[in-house]
């Protein structure tokens, strides 16, 4: 990888009233298109939580793979996927949240998690904070404990962090 030095805001395309009137989409898919901010922003990630100790990284669907994997395979640890309930092959464990119009479930498989271990949330965004509040539920129902979240981008002004307890929090970008 080269030295260069990335603003990593530059490849992130806002988009405007999507999914609907009001809201600026950050939209992800500009920054992993291009290989090398790709692999800087991962690497940046490892950097911000390595020090953790951590002994595996989970990751919310669908974009939470694309941040969670990389940054596992990163920091030489395993990666678990977190799914919406019903997609997952083996037995699990679920947690539901709100979302503005109803409730939402997540799922991991029971075994994903042995207790004691050292986890990680990756995650694209931090938003309201519903959806790492759950995956930091299912973590903790199988005996791990969540050492930290890590996300490509924050927003600030939705307050997601409270949500999240004690935590170390990572954001390699913010908006406010």
């Amino acid at each position: 990888m080269s030295n260069q030095t990335y603003n990593f805001k530059d490849y992130i395309r806002v988009i405007p009233d999507f999914p609907q009137p009001g809201i600026r989409f950050k939209d992800i898919t500009t920054l992993l298109k291009d290989g090398a901010a790709y692999r800087a922003v991962i690497a940046e990630m490892r950097d911000a939580v390595k020090h953790l100790k951590i002994d595996i990284v989970a990751g919310p669907e669908a974009r939470g793979f694309v941040v969670g994997a990389p940054l596992a395979l990163e920091l030489g640890v395993g990666f678990v996927p977190i799914r919406k309930s019903g997609k997952l092959p083996g037995e699990t464990i679920t947690a539901s949240y709100d979302l503005e119009y109803g409730k939402d479930v997540l799922a991991m498989h029971k075994d994903a998690i042995q207790p004691g271990q050292r986890v990680l949330i990756g995650d694209d965004l931090l938003a309201t904070g519903g959806t790492i509040a759950s995956s930091i539920n299912l973590v903790k129902q199988l005996g791990g404990e969540v050492v930290g979240a890590a996300f490509l981008i924050e927003l600030l002004y939705l307050n997601g962090r409270e949500k999240l307890g004690d935590i170390d929090v990572f954001s390699i970008m913010t908006y406010e």
